[in-house]
């Protein structure tokens, strides 16, 4: 099975940029001055700290994980959740391919790697401020569940979705309102309500996200792929 990484190529290129910025380094001193029993020597911002995530970047495996804790600790702050991601990829390509990155379920195992990913940084928003001595491999097990329940609800949707007849879509006036309405009812309800209000009732995403109780982010992200896989 053949993997688009056009994804992965992307966030590795988004990190290239951002890594050494003013933000990075700025980022990095509020973990020196919050954290002062971590090892930080030697690094000068979160760009040296993913490098140093890495198998070959110097540390111990208990380094390693002391780093990653104190990430996850601090994952409020968008920067430091941005580098964590960074150093999760690896971990959250293997969870994709343990899945098979959803052969038989996803149209293209890209898919599959953006849900995980997107995925990913809501669970380290939820669970930031956690102190985690296995942080990465938490946050990869709970991937890997989020991630095999989406599958198992994608192919809930493929199984039920519903062709609405052309005189209903004459009747609602509005092709996409009656697509809409075909998934009202089932596994993606949610989603297409949430949708419905924020196309036709112009609700905001501030507004929507507020009354599902998630973050705007993320719900962004969800709308999105929604509307990619079912509604373009």
């Amino acid at each position: 099975m053949t993997t688009d990484y056009d994804l992965l190529g992307q966030l590795r290129t988004d990190w290239r940029h951002r890594r050494h910025q003013p933000t990075s380094r700025e980022a990095l001193l509020r973990l020196q001055a919050r954290h002062t029993s971590v090892d930080f020597g030697g690094l000068t911002d979160l760009g040296d700290v993913v490098d140093a995530l890495e198998v070959r970047g110097g540390r111990t495996v208990i380094e390693r994980a002391r780093l990653v804790q104190v990430l996850l600790e601090e994952a409020a702050d968008v920067t430091i959740r941005r580098a964590l991601l960074q150093t999760l990829l690896p971990g959250i390509v293997s969870v994709c391919r343990q899945l098979r990155f959803g052969d038989g379920v996803a149209e293209d195992p890209s898919e599959t790697l953006g849900v995980a990913v997107a995925l990913t940084d809501e669970l380290l928003h939820s669970w930031a401020g956690q102190s985690r001595p296995y942080a990465a491999p938490d946050v990869l097990s709970a991937l890997r569940g989020r991630l095999r329940r989406w599958l198992l609800k994608e192919k809930a949707v493929r199984m039920t979705t519903v062709v609405l007849p052309d005189e209903v879509i004459a009747a609602t006036g509005s092709p996409l309102e009656a697509r809409l309405a075909s998934y009202c009812g089932g596994p993606y309800d949610r989603l297409a309500r949430l949708t419905y209000a924020r196309v036709f009732e112009g609700r905001s995403l501030r507004e929507l996200a507020s009354s599902d109780h998630s973050a705007p982010q993320s719900l962004q992200n969800e709308l999105q792929r929604f509307a990619y896989r079912f509604l373009v």
